[in-house]
């Protein structure tokens, strides 16, 4: 009888501890603030989403089971098969694939909840996603983007000519500018191309330039330069030309009885060429130099 009674007096102790805590919890629910509670939500929702993407069967996942193994395996022609349960068959490795690396399924963010959703820069209006806030951090709704001029894309190539800017300051000045990946237009046999938000471009270019005028002065720079450079070449193709064809008139198997004895050459500055004259029968060469 001792026992029992024992027994009963722990039974009504272990309620009135549950009864204080349960009076507990209400009253802290009833001091939490706003932000406590949207933090909360939060905190449900995303658990929910990790909940659901468990759930998820994944076709890439490694099956451990050897019945599994035995039911998904497929032989067709001598070869095996894996069924993945997508629709399609993946060729089964040959030898041991212990230590293949896991094929690594990306998933897509959380959907933004009250209170961090983005405020648009053109309309001043909440939105949920878009794509250049998803891609570029740009708080831009995709009823307000602009294709076409606004948020035009731009290639690394472009940006670095235009803009006149490094790779380093693309890819590594802080904060480093995001980019989306495209196959090029032009051949698919070539490497993909890294697309950035021209806006973006255009502002770190003010950051390593200062200005738009030191810009423009030093693109100014750069094509009087490659102009020079042109004009040099170009004379120097156009001189190595008229060499080429003045050693073409010269008959070099017609062996005349007299050798000319040259002396000292004329530099002529109006004409870039020089001259010199035989000591014995006063005839006269002109060439140039290379």
């Amino acid at each position: 009888m001792n026992v029992s009674n024992d027994n009963n007096e722990e039974y009504e102790g272990a309620k009135d501890v549950q009864g204080g805590s349960g009076n507990n919890c209400t009253n802290d629910n009833t001091t939490l603030t706003v932000s406590q509670k949207a933090r909360i939500e939060r905190n449900r929702q995303t658990a929910l989403l990790l909940k659901q993407a468990r759930l998820i069967p994944h076709p890439y996942a490694k099956i451990n089971t050897a019945d599994s193994v035995e039911k998904s395996v497929i032989k067709v022609q001598g070869s095996k098969f894996i069924d993945t349960g997508g629709g399609f068959l993946l060729e089964e490795k040959v030898g041991d694939d212990e230590d293949d690396e896991p094929i690594k399924l990306t998933a897509e963010p959380a959907p933004v909840i009250e209170p961090d959703r983005p405020i648009c820069k053109e309309c001043k209006e909440e939105f949920d996603d878009s794509y250049l806030f998803q891609n570029f951090d740009h708080p831009v709704c995709d009823s307000c983007r602009d294709n076409e001029e606004k948020h035009q894309l731009i290639t690394k190539t472009d940006a670095k000519n235009v803009y006149l800017l490094k790779d380093c300051d693309l890819e590594k000045r802080d904060p480093p500018l995001k980019f989306i990946m495209k196959k090029n237009p032009h051949n698919v046999r070539w490497g993909s191309m890294k697309l950035y938000l021209e806006l973006q471009v255009e502002r770190r270019a003010l950051e390593v330039w200062g200005s738009e005028e030191q810009l423009e002065a030093e693109q100014e720079r750069r094509e009087e330069e490659r102009a020079k450079s042109k004009i040099k070449k170009y004379n120097k193709q156009l001189k190595a030309l008229r060499m080429s064809v003045r050693s073409s008139l010269y008959d070099r198997t017609n062996k005349s009885s007299h050798e000319h004895q040259f002396g000292p050459e004329t530099y002529n500055k109006a004409d870039d060429t020089y001259t010199h004259t035989c000591i014995t029968c006063d005839y006269a060469e002109t060439y140039e130099k290379m």
